[in-house]
Order: structure tokens, then sequence, then C-alpha cells
């Protein structure tokens, strides 16, 4: 689950009827969200592999993240922002598009990869440490790319980038 959102999930849960119009109005801004993307790039020891992300930097934003998507763009993400460095923990509930998930320190440097998760699942994946940002692509992405822990993510939000 991602972190501290099983009181939105709960109450998600307990909303019946009001899902409907408020689901409706959530598709027009969804809309407007996907416009606005944002360069991030990935400099790996294969070279420089260029991303635009959607970014989730609000709880609201990163508690819905990708779920209820059918697809996901090659090329395209979206940018998990924590603010400050903490340990994460993502699940796969109500997410149909397998993802890899890429988890990032403050400054940039990737701390680990969780590759090809469950679409659907409830189970945990956790950052192994603390981070700043999670990175979710199409899944296969970094083995593709030879994206690899250690390697760095230029973006606005990180340190020196």
């Amino acid at each position: 689950m991602r972190p501290a959102y099983a009181v939105l999930l709960a109450l998600a849960l307990n909303t019946g009827p009001l899902l409907s119009s408020a689901h409706a109005q959530q598709a027009g801004s969804e809309a407007a969200q996907r416009a606005a993307l944002e360069p991030l790039e990935v400099i790996s020891r294969n070279g420089v592999h260029a991303f635009t992300v959607e970014m989730a930097a609000t709880d609201e934003q990163r508690a819905r993240g990708l779920m209820y998507r059918k697809s996901l763009p090659e090329g395209q993400g979206m940018l998990f922002d924590f603010v400050q460095e903490q340990p994460v923990s993502f699940w796969m509930k109500n997410t149909y598009i397998s993802l890899d998930m890429i988890f990032i320190r403050a400054d940039g440097r990737i701390l680990r990869i969780a590759e090809n998760t469950e679409p659907l699942s409830e189970r945990m994946v956790p950052s192994g440490g603390p981070v700043r940002a999670v990175l979710e692509v199409v899944a296969g992405t970094a083995r593709k790319l030879g994206i690899a822990p250690g390697d760095s993510v230029a973006h606005r939000i990180f340190r020196g980038r």
C-alpha cells in the first residue's frame, strides 16, 4: 500500500454511490494532469535515457498513482515525490499494468529497482531504504535500457539537478 493511504482506501470503500459523480470529475482532471508531462533523464552506463513523467506530488496523487489505467506508453512514467527521504512501500492494487518501480534517493541516485511488478497484487513492494522519489515505468524498461541501482536520475526535484 502506498504510505499512509489505508485511510484513503477505507474511505473510498465506504463512499459507494458518491464515487460515480466524483469519478466523472476525476476523469476530467486526470486528462489535464496527463497533459502536464515533465522531462526526466536516467543516466546509466548505457547512456542517457529520456522520459516524460507525470508528477504525483500530493497525498491524493500518490495514493492514486497509475491505478485503473489500461496502458502506459514507453518513454512515459509517473514520478512520486515524497519531498524528503523516507522508507516507502507500494502495492499494485487496482493497477492493471505491470511496472518497474525505480526507488531514487534525494541526490538522484537509484537505490533499488523492483522489476515486473504483479498487476492487481496487494503484496507490498518496499523501497529497501530511505528514498525521495519513485519512478514507475512500463515493466521491462529497466532491463531493456540497462538501468541499475547506482545510476543517476536528473529531474528538478533532485539536489544538484
